[in-house]
C-alpha cells in the first residue's frame, strides 16, 4: 500500500536538482512559510494561538502571483482583520529593481531603439507583451518611492565619512548617444553605519555637478565630515574644496596605483606595484614619505613620469594615517563602491543604451536602494566606532 508524503519541503529538496520547476516550487513553498510568520508578527499570535497581546485576527488568505526569474509563483497573503492591514514586505523589495529594468527595457522598445535582445528581456522577465500603460505606471510607482529616498532628511545622524565614485553608462540625450557620469555617494555615521547618501545621472565628473551634490545633502541635514575618500578627479576634489571646508581628503589609492601603473610597460609593472606596497607598508606618515622618496630616486631613469607621480600625489593617499587605525584598511581606497559600481553593471549592461537619464536613474537607483535596505539590517555596523585600538 502507498503511503502519502507528509513531509513537503523534503519532496521539494528530492526534486530540487530534477530542473526549474522544483527550484520555483521550492521558493514558492518557502516564501508562503515566510509570510505565515511575518503574519503572526504582525497580529501577535500564532495560528490559533490566544494571547494577551494580540493585536488583531487572521481572515483566511488571498492568491497572489509572483514573477520571478524561476517562473512565477502562486503565493497565498495571509489576511487580517481589527488592526492594521499586513502588507508583506518582500514583494516591494524583491520587484523594485526588476520593474525599474522593465521600464527601461519598455521605454527603449516603445521608442523604436529595441533589439531583439530587448524583446527576449521583457519576455523573460514578465512573460507577456508589456504595454505603455503599464510602463507608465510602473514608472511613476518607482519615481515616488526614489523620489522620497533621495530627499529624505540626513540630520538624524552625525556623518563621520563620505566616500565618492562614479560610472559612466550610454544614454540617448537629444537622439545622440553620450556617455553620462553616475555619481554615487554613500555615508558613514558616528555609529559605524553605512547608508547611500545620493546617486545621479550627470554629463561629468566636473565641479558644478559634484558641487550640486554637495549642496544637496548639506540642504538635507548632512553636517560636517571628517574625512572624504575619492579618486584624483579635478571636479571631485575642487567641489570638496568648496563645499566641505574642512574635511580631509583621502585619494583613493587603488586608483593612484592604477593610473601609476599605466605609466610603465607590462614587464615593470610587477616590481612598480611592489615598491608601492612597501611605500604604503608603514604606519607612520614620515617613514611613507621617506620610502616613496627613495623609490621616486630608483625610478626616475627608468620612468621619470612614475618618479613625477609620486613625488606630487603620495602624500595626498597618506591622509588616512591621522584616524583610528581599525578603520584605515576600509578608508584608503573607495573599493566599497568599485563593488558596487560592477553589481550595477551586471543589471546596466542589460539594457545597453538608455532612452533617457529618468531611465537611468531609475534603474541605478532601485539597485541602490535595495542596497541601502540591506545595510540597515546588518547587526554589526562597518566601522567599530567603540575599539579603543588597545
Amino acid at each position: 500500500m502507498a503511503v502519502s508524503s507528509i513531509d513537503p519541503i523534503g519532496d521539494l529538496l528530492h526534486d530540487l536538482f530534477s530542473g526549474r520547476e522544483g527550484l520555483r516550487q521550492l521558493l514558492e513553498t518557502v516564501v508562503n512559510i515566510g509570510m505565515r510568520e511575518q503574519a503572526a508578527a504582525h497580529v501577535g499570535a500564532g495560528e490559533h494561538e490566544r494571547t494577551e497581546s494580540r493585536r488583531g485576527h487572521r481572515n483566511g488568505s488571498k492568491p497572489r502571483k509572483l514573477k520571478t526569474r524561476l517562473g512565477e509563483l502562486e503565493l497565498s497573503v495571509p489576511q487580517v482583520r481589527n488592526c492594521e492591514p499586513y502588507h508583506p514586505s518582500m514583494f516591494a523589495r524583491w520587484q523594485r529593481s526588476e520593474r525599474a529594468l522593465l521600464v527601461a527595457c519598455g521605454e527603449m522598445y516603445f521608442q523604436g531603439v529595441s533589439t531583439r535582445n530587448v524583446q527576449k528581456v521583457l519576455q523573460e522577465m514578465c512573460g507577456l507583451e508589456v504595454s505603455p500603460a503599464t510602463v507608465s505606471r510602473v514608472a511613476a510607482e518607482l519615481d515616488e518611492k526614489l523620489s522620497a529616498f533621495r530627499q529624505r532628511r540626513l540630520d538624524h545622524a552625525v556623518w563621520e565619512y563620505l566616500m565618492l565614485d562614479a560610472r559612466y553608462e550610454k544614454v540617448r540625450v537629444e537622439g545622440k548617444v553620450v556617455g553620462q557620469a553616475v555619481l554615487v555617494t554613500v555615508g558613514f555615521t558616528a555609529q559605524g553605519r553605512r547608508e547611500v547618501l545620493d546617486w545621479r545621472v550627470a554629463d561629468s565628473e566636473s565641479e558644478q555637478n559634484w558641487g550640486e551634490v554637495f549642496k544637496s545633502l548639506k540642504d538635507r541635514g548632512l553636517g560636517p565630515v571628517k574625512l572624504v575618500v575619492s579618486d584624483a578627479h579635478r571636479g571631485i576634489r575642487a567641489a570638496i574644496a568648496r563645499h566641505l571646508q574642512g574635511a580631509t581628503w583621502q585619494r583613493c589609492r587603488v586608483h593612484f596605483k592604477r593610473e601609476m601603473g599605466r605609466k610603465v610597460s607590462y614587464k615593470k609593472l610587477k616590481g612598480l606595484n611592489q615598491d608601492l606596497a612597501a611605500v604604503f607598508a608603514p604606519e607612520e606618515r614620515q617613514e611613507c614619505l621617506v620610502r616613496a622618496q627613495e623609490m621616486a630616486v630608483r625610478w626616475e631613469q627608468a620612468a621619470p613620469a612614475v618618479a613625477a607621480m609620486l613625488r606630487e600625489g603620495v602624500e595626498d593617499c597618506l591622509a588616512v594615517l591621522g584616524f583610528p587605525s581599525h578603520h584605515r584598511l576600509r578608508l584608503t581606497s573607495t573599493n566599497l563602491l568599485e563593488n558596487i559600481m560592477r553589481r550595477l553593471k551586471k543589471r546596466t549592461k542589460v539594457v545597453g543604451v538608455f532612452p533617457n537619464r529618468a531611465a537611468c536613474e531609475r534603474l541605478i537607483g532601485s539597485q541602490l536602494l535595495e542596497l541601502h535596505e540591506q545595510w540597515q539590517t546588518e547587526e554589526k555596523a562597518y566601522f567599530n566606532m567603540e575599539y579603543d585600538g588597545a
